[in-house]
């Protein structure tokens, strides 16, 4: 994980404590993290960036954009970007092709584990 280049994460999460306490748990396993509180301000951040290995994102945010249909978007435009999609109320709807599914509550592990498999995978 950690090394000369770390592996970027797109964390997104309209919660500011899980968002806080993810991060932290990512940046202490090597991981770069950005941050975006809704799924307009991570395509935003995927347009201005060419770095992003893998997308967390959470499912229900506010805003005219979810985190299936995010997830779903950035699967098309940057087929590059790894998915690890969660949610604590379960899926409505199919994950994009390749993309993980982790329940709420998740573990820091289970965080750590799922964002770095994505990331092997993406290499």
């Amino acid at each position: 994980m950690a090394g000369p280049n770390p592996v970027v994460v797109l964390l997104v999460d309209d919660e500011p404590m899980l968002r806080m306490i993810a991060r932290q748990g990512l940046e202490d396993a090597g991981f770069k993290v950005v941050e975006a509180d809704d799924a307009e301000t991570a395509l935003e951040i995927l347009g201005a960036r060419t770095d992003v290995t893998v997308l967390f994102t959470d499912v229900n945010m506010p805003g005219p954009l979810d985190g299936l249909e995010l997830a779903r978007r950035v699967h098309e435009r940057w087929p590059s970007v790894q998915l690890v999609i969660t949610s604590g109320r379960g899926l409505d709807a199919p994950l994009p092709e390749d993309g993980r599914f982790m329940p709420k509550p998740y573990s820091i592990a289970e965080l750590i584990s799922a964002v770095d498999e994505a990331a092997r995978e993406g290499h």
